[in-house]
């Protein structure tokens, strides 16, 4: 019953802009911590970006810091990955992912390790 969907993935031109959500349902996402993660063909599963549970702490990969933003509406039970001035190397799938932590924990972690569940992800294209 518990499900992430990703969802707002595509082909965009280069220095185009996307818009990633990842839905909630079965679950409130108030007590997690979300991250989202990118794996492109050959390459490990990397971190992108993550959010604490009351959105107050944020981590960005040093590659996408200042293109992407993380945000969550908790509202919505929904989290979002505005990603800008996009490159082929942001091309690969994307997935959101639910760590649950105690609300005092005013942070996040990018580790795979760490997460509880898991969306089936979204591709995101950027053509060279």
């Amino acid at each position: 019953q518990l499900q992430l969907v990703e969802s707002g993935g595509g082909l965009v031109q280069p220095g185009g802009s996307l818009r990633l959500s990842c839905a909630a349902s079965g679950f409130t996402l108030d007590y997690y911590a979300i991250g989202w993660f990118r794996q492109a063909p050959g390459k490990e599963r990397e971190g992108v970006s993550c959010i604490s549970t009351s959105g107050v702490g944020t981590n960005y990969a040093d590659s996408v810091k200042g293109r992407f933003t993380i945000s969550r509406d908790n509202a919505k039970n929904t989290v979002y990955l505005q990603m800008n001035s996009l490159k082929p190397d942001d091309t690969a799938v994307y997935y959101c992912a639910a760590h649950l932590v105690n609300t005092a924990f005013k942070s996040c972690v990018l580790r795979t390790t760490e997460y509880d569940y898991w969306g089936q992800g979204t591709q995101v294209t950027v053509p060279s």
